[in-house]
């Protein structure tokens, strides 16, 4: 089935980022956030069937220093086919041409995300470091 799937070097506009978003069970964002973020994308791929998209990710950051891979997220429909993998291999492949050699590159793994991602040289840092978050919220009232 894989084979029907086209990788495009190109990241989903916003509506098809927030829905690939929010059906791959992540956190959603606005279309707003949406629109002011993805063009600060450095690199990022889609997968498309028939003109649907139904995975992608992306790579953020300062272009030197730092990279962070952001959005990996593939329809539920689709998970389980190595696609994550084909979208990984895509990241690194443009890692490995075009980030410096001193550069970090750092991801957040969810759940047993964390196996695929340690096939790229992605290490657990904790306890030395850890991840640390939180999300903006609206106002109250």
């Amino acid at each position: 089935m894989t084979a029907q799937i086209e990788l495009v070097e190109h990241f989903p506009e916003v509506e098809d980022y927030c829905r690939l978003r929010t059906v791959a069970g992540m956190s959603p964002k606005t279309a707003e956030a949406a629109r002011k973020g993805l063009p600060n994308t450095l690199y990022g791929v889609s997968l498309r069937h028939d003109g649907e998209v139904i995975g992608m990710g992306r790579i953020i950051g300062d272009g030197g220093c730092f990279y962070t891979v952001v959005d990996i997220a593939v329809a539920p429909p689709w998970q389980g086919q190595g696609l994550g993998k084909r979208i990984m291999n895509a990241l690194d492949a443009w890692l490995r041409t075009h980030a410096e050699p001193s550069a970090y590159v750092t991801l957040v793994a969810d759940g047993e995300a964390r196996h695929l991602y340690s096939k790229y040289g992605f290490v657990e840092t904790a306890p030395a470091s850890v991840n640390m978050e939180y999300i903006v919220m609206p106002p109250a009232g």
